[in-house]
């Protein structure tokens, strides 16, 4: 089923990005990058489906271009630490097809981004199989400007209420909207929701969705990013790091920075978290499917004797017709109560044990991914083995 994310996060040079550059590599082209002086060619990078810069109606034509665009927005920056750009990284419904794809990324980008006065260059990438990529990995790349557009190019000064969080959040919603409406159109089953799985499970509590909350009963996995993807022969681990302003504590000390202890606080890399994750919550719910197997066979013996007490108020009517009329009106009520909570939950063993099926196919990906490394090493000591069928 189609699957939500959008991620937002600016583009920083004190980082050492180049916006030309990401700009270039996004998009599969070859831009001159004038602030560093050199040429930044990607023309060979495969799965670039689609690039395309919108702007609003009436702004300079050169906006349109992209390396006179992300070169004009490098001049304009002159700190070290400067914000040179917004990028929106959003997970596009394989179910859909390129032409939907396309038109469901313009249309966001013009009614949250464009009709604001941003300039918006998205490219949208398709998965590449001889790469590894799952099949159904298609996402869009948006860089956004900072500053708003005119007729005679980008402010002069940026636009501070688009770093807000409510616009962020607004954002995150309109996206999920604009999916499920192209979903309909497209005649797909598939919906997305932009909330967290604790908030998604309890609305399924509140309506009385048991079987999606039992499947809402997870533990959200962490992003890996291409350095662990990609890494061979060695295990990627998480680093000690110094951030924040450098203080003292005492006036004769040295003035150092906060020292973020990630090896304690990630227990290892983002792989191992991962698969810590995956197997814990395959377990979780094989326990929760072993739950519902155990209440089946509970109301299947109420189910027998509700049906011997049926049979016997049919036997014994004659002896006292009310009283065994009566009791046998109540034995067919309870005979189909049971029928219907027995059905809920053969339903929800099957999902349970769907979902279940899922995690540990995804945990094996990552086995296979890191297989030169062992098994210990990728669950990071903390999982817990989970019960064979």
């Amino acid at each position: 089923m189609a699957s939500y994310h959008l991620s937002a996060q600016p583009v920083k040079r004190s980082e050492g990005r180049s916006v030309v550059a990401m700009a270039a590599y996004r998009a599969g082209v070859l831009l001159k990058d004038e602030r560093r002086g050199i040429d930044a060619d990607y023309r060979r990078r495969r799965g670039v489906v689609h690039a395309e810069i919108m702007a609003p109606e009436g702004t300079a034509g050169w906006l349109y271009d992209r390396e006179a665009l992300w070169n004009a927005v490098e001049r304009m920056e002159k700190r070290r630490d400067a914000q040179l750009a917004r990028e929106i990284n959003m997970a596009l419904p394989h179910e859909l097809s390129d032409e939907e794809r396309l038109e469901l990324v313009r249309e966001f980008v013009r009614s949250e981004f464009v009709a604001l006065g941003m300039v918006a260059d998205f490219a949208i990438h398709a998965p590449v199989p001889e790469k590894g990529d799952d099949p159904r990995n298609y996402h869009v790349h948006v860089l956004l400007t900072m500053r708003q557009a005119g007729g005679g190019g980008l402010r002069s000064v940026k636009t501070r209420a688009w770093n807000r969080d409510a616009m962020l959040i607004a954002w995150r919603k309109s996206w999920a909207d604009h999916q499920n409406r192209m979903l309909g159109r497209a005649g797909a089953r598939a919906r997305v929701d932009h909330r967290t799985l604790a908030a998604r499970r309890a609305d399924a509590a509140r309506s009385g969705n048991r079987r999606l909350a039992a499947e809402l009963s997870r533990e959200p996995e962490v992003h890996v990013g291409p350095k662990v993807k990609n890494a061979v022969g060695q295990q990627p681990m998480s680093k000690a790091r110094q951030a924040g302003p450098k203080r003292r504590r005492r006036e004769s000390e040295t003035a150092t920075q906060r020292e973020l202890r990630y090896p304690t606080l990630d227990r290892g890399s983002r792989a191992q978290w991962t698969m810590s994750r995956l197997t814990s919550n395959a377990y979780s719910y094989q326990k929760a499917a072993r739950k519902a197997e155990r209440q089946a066979a509970r109301l299947r013996d109420r189910q027998v004797y509700y049906a011997k007490l049926a049979e016997s108020a049919e036997v014994q009517r004659s002896q006292d017709a009310e009283r065994w009329v009566a009791r046998q009106a109540h034995a067919r009520r309870r005979l189909a109560e049971i029928a219907y909570w027995l059905n809920e939950l053969d339903l929800l063993f099957v999902a349970l044990l769907g979902v279940r099926e899922t995690q540990l196919v995804r945990r094996s990906v990552w086995a296979n991914r890191f297989s030169g490394r062992g098994e210990r090493g990728l669950s990071g000591g903390r999982s817990r083995p989970w019960m064979p069928d």
